[in-house]
């Protein structure tokens, strides 16, 4: 690829390009594989900065502004909590934002959250002086619009990707010229337990089906059971390695879509060099905003949409906590509710609700009563649809609360069933 010409040259040391930053500015970190780690690192050097207001997805790397030490330079605002942030909002120094991701683009386009700074990762800039946001597009691209100043780390490890990817270098106000590389994300081995829920899920996957699916054990047991289907289509917000083998076998060819079609859709990926290398200047797969790709109304266009969504605990009317453990923030809202709605719209669309009957070792049901004092609602019972655990499949769409309790105690772990069938009775008198 040609270079945009003399652009090296204007590079600065990280420590230089966060001095642009000021105490109290509003400050949007790009996230996931493409963190701007050289550029956090040399922020938290900083002595004389207070009340940074940092908004953010998933983050990847070391995270050292959410170290109680910093608490008064730095406030985290997470729009989806990971494990880096988790013990800094339990502890009161950040501070999550429960939004749906459709929606957070507007937040900075709007102004309702007023950016300062965009602190992001960029590809180098071709001969026409573009660069992209290579891995995360998400969020990024608004903040890159709207910001005041836009910081960069040019990493010539970034892959270069296509669709609304595009920021022009002359957009950059400041940058680091780094090469290293990016955060990996390496699949979680999967057990027998996810192994079932994925050939449960698997099963309800159509030749001609538009998949959405996350990370984690679960989608890639569902991802790699389905090696047998064919003509399938891509729009997700997010995908990871075990999609790739798909698109390159050709199980993935998003001939039937109609958003998009014959492109893989997705708004970032999270993964191994491997899955980094494979976007990296290649056509056949596009990065949109995610208020593109988490529109419902352009999710329901395309036919047959399975998404497949996680929940820590579902209750037995189907309302789904996907969010926090209680009171404890544990991830967000992200973006479940848009595809759950899109994928129920769509003309032979299945939203389903994937989980392991138990946690903690087996001591407790996922499947419950009530949910726990503090569990955020992120799938109402009136958007849920299918739920999954090892012991099988249920559709509650169109179900009464008896038929739900029955058809969830259904697929509960054998040890819990009599149990939720005797809080069922006690409390709305089902079951007996």
């Amino acid at each position: 690829m040609k270079r945009f010409p003399g652009w090296a040259g204007r590079a600065a040391s990280a420590a230089d390009v966060v001095r642009l930053l000021r105490s109290g500015d509003n400050v949007f970190v790009h996230g996931a594989a493409a963190t701007p780690t050289t550029l956090l690192d040399a922020m938290v050097h900083r002595t004389d900065l207070e009340g940074v207001q940092l908004y953010h997805l998933h983050l990847a790397g070391p995270l050292q502004f959410a170290e109680p030490k910093y608490r008064d330079a730095f406030v985290a605002n997470p729009l989806f909590t990971d494990s880096g942030l988790r013990g800094a909002v339990d502890d009161g120094r950040a501070f999550f934002v429960p939004v749906f991701l459709s929606d957070v683009p507007s937040l900075f386009s709007s102004r309702r959250i007023p950016l300062d700074v965009a602190l992001v990762s960029l590809s180098p800039p071709d001969e026409h002086g573009l660069c992209t946001l290579g891995t995360s597009i998400d969020a990024a691209k608004a903040a890159c619009e709207h910001a005041t100043i836009v910081l960069a780390e040019i990493n010539e490890q970034l892959p270069r990707t296509y669709g609304a990817t595009v920021v022009p270098f002359d957009r950059v106000t400041a940058f680091v010229h780094t090469n290293r590389p990016l955060h990996e994300a390496h699949a979680p081995a999967i057990t027998p337990v996810e192994d079932s829920i994925g050939e449960h899920i698997a099963a309800l996957v159509e030749d001609g089906s538009t998949l959405q699916v996350g990370i984690g054990a679960i989608p890639n047991a569902v991802l790699s059971r389905l090696g047998n289907k064919a003509d399938l289509g891509v729009h997700t917000e997010m995908f990871s390695d075990l999609m790739v083998p798909l698109m390159k076998s050709g199980v993935v060819n998003n001939r039937h879509k109609q958003i998009h079609r014959g492109r893989t859709v997705t708004s970032f990926v999270n993964g191994s060099r491997e899955l980094f290398d494979f976007v990296d200047d290649n056509q056949l797969v596009e990065f949109h905003p995610c208020d593109r790709t988490n529109d419902t109304a352009l999710i329901r266009m395309n036919p047959k949409v399975v998404a497949v969504n996680a929940a820590l605990e579902i209750d037995l009317t189907g309302q789904v906590c996907a969010d926090s453990i209680g009171h404890r923030i544990y991830s967000g809202i992200g973006g479940q509710m848009d595809f759950i709605r899109g994928a129920a719209l769509s003309e032979g669309g299945k939203a389903i609700i994937a989980l392991p009957s138990t946690a903690r070792g087996g001591q407790v049901s996922r499947i419950v009563t009530t949910l726990k004092a503090g569990a955020g609602v992120v799938t109402t019972r009136g958007h849920v649809q299918y739920v999954a655990t090892e012991y099988g499949i249920v559709d509650l769409h169109g179900l009464n609360l008896k038929q739900r309790a029955e058809a969830l105690i259904s697929i509960a772990h054998p040890d819990f069933r009599a149990e939720l069938r005797r809080e069922v009775h006690e409390l709305r008198h089902f079951l007996p």
